[in-house]
């Protein structure tokens, strides 16, 4: 198959389009700029980085020619709502441009869900329509409503490689600078998932894309831990020695505030349908790896 990924040089971007090249796919990465490192970075993984800006269709319009899928990995956070959808009304013109019927598989995440009640979530959880970033549920719906051919996948949150838009990077960054913050409830606990299994789940999904057209699969591990407790083992694994201070969600900014109750889910769905079953336990298997990973990362850029 030939496939644009969308956000190609971020964070989990990197790690999915490289997993669509080795499986043998022919993989485009959606980049503002091609001369960086990081575009540069996706040729040397066999990832063709192709320039364009989401926010402007015009600049990446052509990139859908001959296409079979689009992945979908880039939240705008200037016009979130408005970009994904621009996206939706792009592709449903491509497909009535040359009748090509590309399947996306359209990224949203369990923070997007907000306080619901149930003790461990799954697809059909409803979401709470409070949460700072639940219109991406109602996109999803939207999506589905285009008739476009696509599947929906909610990741847990992610770890693992360089971090750099992990909540475990922000935990070792902060106990490098010897102030670690820990941002709204104690008591919360979330379901996580290594970038690498989560770039397997969209290489499964890309398998067989007609199978499971329409879809929703959320993705992560079983771990149980409070994200307190994970982050003192990660400014442990960073040399941190003493104690973590604590403020409100508010004070951490939106993505904190969306994130401040629990979030565990179940990927039962995922594990029967798609054969997909993460390969790394936990974050606290490895945390000295993860940092070293995270440090070696900073130093290169």
């Amino acid at each position: 198959m030939k496939i644009l990924v969308t956000g190609a040089t971020g964070y989990a971007g990197r790690r999915v389009s490289t997993a669509l090249a080795r499986a043998g796919h022919t993989v485009l990465g959606l980049t503002r700029d091609t001369a960086t490192e990081a575009a540069r970075d996706l040729t040397v993984d066999e990832v063709t980085p192709v320039q364009g800006d989401l926010s402007r269709p015009e600049s990446w319009r052509d990139h859908l020619d001959g296409t079979d899928a689009v992945v979908h990995l880039l939240m705008d956070m200037s016009d979130p709502v408005g970009t994904d959808r621009r996206l939706f009304t792009e592709l449903v013109e491509a497909q009535e441009r040359d009748g090509r019927r590309r399947h996306l598989v359209f990224t949203t995440g369990i923070s997007a869900y907000g306080r619901t009640g149930p003790a461990l979530m799954d697809e059909n959880t409803r979401g709470n329509p409070e949460s700072p970033i639940g219109f991406r549920f109602a996109l999803e719906k939207e999506l589905a409503a285009t008739g476009l051919s696509h599947t929906v996948v909610r990741p847990g949150f992610m770890y693992g490689g360089p971090a750099t838009t992990s909540m475990t990077g922000q935990w070792f960054a902060g106990a490098e600078a010897g102030e670690p913050v820990f941002y709204g409830d104690t008591t919360k606990r979330w379901s996580w998932i290594h970038v690498d299994d989560l770039a397997d789940a969209y290489v499964r999904v890309l398998d067989n894309p007609a199978a499971v057209d329409g879809e929703v699969f959320v993705v992560a591990d079983d771990q149980r831990l409070s994200a307190l407790d994970m982050q003192r083992v990660a400014v442990s694994a960073a040399g941190w020695t003493g104690g973590i201070a604590e403020e409100s969600a508010e004070a951490g900014g939106m993505l904190q505030m969306a994130a401040d109750q629990d979030e565990l889910v179940t990927s039962a769905k995922a594990h029967r349908l798609l054969g997909w079953r993460p390969r790394h336990a936990s974050f606290t298997d490895a945390p000295e790896r993860h940092y070293r990973a995270w440090k070696a990362a900073r130093r290169a850029t």
